[in-house]
């Protein structure tokens, strides 16, 4: 009796755990299901919205949740919500590290930012080992998306804007060509591989278009007094004088180089893109002042002007290129996840790689071998505190 019953009891349970396991791979599949139908695509925005560099970060997360916010109102992507995840790495590449561990442990799909070169090569290691797409909104250096050692491009890394050897070059060729300038100085910041890389390329195009360098100077993070090495400048007399660098070090250094008595025109990168240049330079002291950009919020392009008008009824404010950066770092994105047709992070990446012809606000790019695209690049003038477009320069 005692036997039958044990025998019968324990029929029971094998038959209930059975049925258990039934259930629950049936539940969890019509879950998993339930999803994919429905559901949101994790993106990460991992970005500077403390610390030296907040401006660019801060524009940029702007642009990118217009982006966002115009994507989800018209279905999303796949029939899936974008869900931004936005971070601040306060303008530290340890912090850009630990942010993007972070973010990958919250499930997200791609990566957008870090802005500046440093920062997105502190998360580069993380986002490779989880084999995660990162896009670089306004990271130029070359070595971003490559392998120094052995020249190998880096599988998860991708950029929207260009390069500080086209940026460089861009600039040269306008102080030759477009104000006529045989001599130049030069005064970079010396403590970021920005800097050092738009000083190389524009010394090496300016000289091969028959032009002098008569004086290199340079300046570090944090730098507020630059009057000794602007007196050595005067006394060289140049046509031109680039200096490649951040907002920070920029504004006060051109303020001091006019109150010195120099005249001469200056030019500068992306870097120089902020309204801290007017405010801490001022107005008068930024005339007969010129950088390379991604775009101007002037353009007349229908498509520029659209985003331009909605990005100032958004944030009452003119969007600059960081913030168009942004915004096309997340167009891109769900270009790719619509090409892959998937929002898995390994198709994704196969789709970055091979867009062409993306109609961007800072204009058309396709990406190449090297995961940099190719497009074309502005030089924006200062006149009278506003950033108006000289002209547009082809790749």
């Amino acid at each position: 009796m005692r036997k039958g019953v044990l025998k019968r009891l324990s029929v029971l349970v094998l038959m209930v755990f059975v049925l258990g396991i039934a259930v629950g791979c049936g539940g969890g599949a019509q879950n998993a299901g339930d999803e994919d139908k429905g559901g949101e695509i994790k993106v990460g925005l991992n970005v500077e919205l403390s610390g030296g560099v907040a401006s660019y970060g801060t524009n940029c997360r702007d642009g990118a949740m217009l982006a966002i916010e115009e994507i989800n109102a018209a279905g999303g992507v796949l029939g899936k919500q974008l869900n931004p995840i936005v971070r601040d790495c306060k303008s530290l590449a340890d912090e850009a590290m630990s942010v993007s561990a972070a973010l990958v442990d919250e499930g997200i799909v791609a990566q957008i930012g870090p802005l500046v070169s440093g920062n997105v090569q502190g998360s580069t290691p993380v986002m490779m080992d989880n084999g995660i797409p990162l896009i670089a909104p306004a990271a130029t250096a070359p070595n971003v998306t490559v392998d120094e050692k052995t020249g190998e491009t880096l599988n998860s890394i991708f950029r929207v804007c260009f390069i500080d050897p086209f940026q460089g070059t861009l600039m040269a060729e306008f102080a030759a060509d477009n104000l006529g300038a045989k001599t130049a100085a030069i005064y970079k910041d010396a403590s970021t591989d920005y800097g050092k890389g738009l000083a190389e390329y524009f010394k090496k195009t300016f000289e091969a278009k028959g032009g002098t360098i008569v004086a290199e100077e340079g300046f570090v993070k944090d730098d507020r007094d630059f009057k000794a090495a602007l007196t050595r400048i005067r006394g060289k007399n140049p046509d031109f004088i680039y200096v490649p660098g951040y907002y920070q070090e920029v504004a006060p250094l051109v303020k001091q180089a006019r109150e010195l008595g120099i005249t001469a025109p200056m030019g500068g990168g992306d870097g120089w893109d902020s309204p801290d240049m007017v405010s801490v330079a001022t107005a008068p002291n930024l005339n007969n002042t010129y950088f390379t950009n991604h775009y101007s919020s002037q353009d007349k392009d229908p498509k520029i002007v659209a985003f331009v008008e909605a990005y100032k009824a958004k944030y009452n404010k003119e969007p600059d290129a960081f913030a168009a950066l942004g915004y096309d770092a997340v167009q891109l994105l769900a270009q790719a996840i619509k090409d892959a047709n998937s929002a898995e992070p390994a198709a994704i990446t196969e789709a970055l790689a091979k867009i062409k012809d993306f109609e961007g606000i800072t204009g058309k790019m396709t990406i190449d071998e090297q995961h940099n695209p190719v497009k074309a690049g502005v030089i924006i003038e200062f006149k009278d505190g506003n950033q108006v477009m000289n002209t547009r320069i082809q790749p």
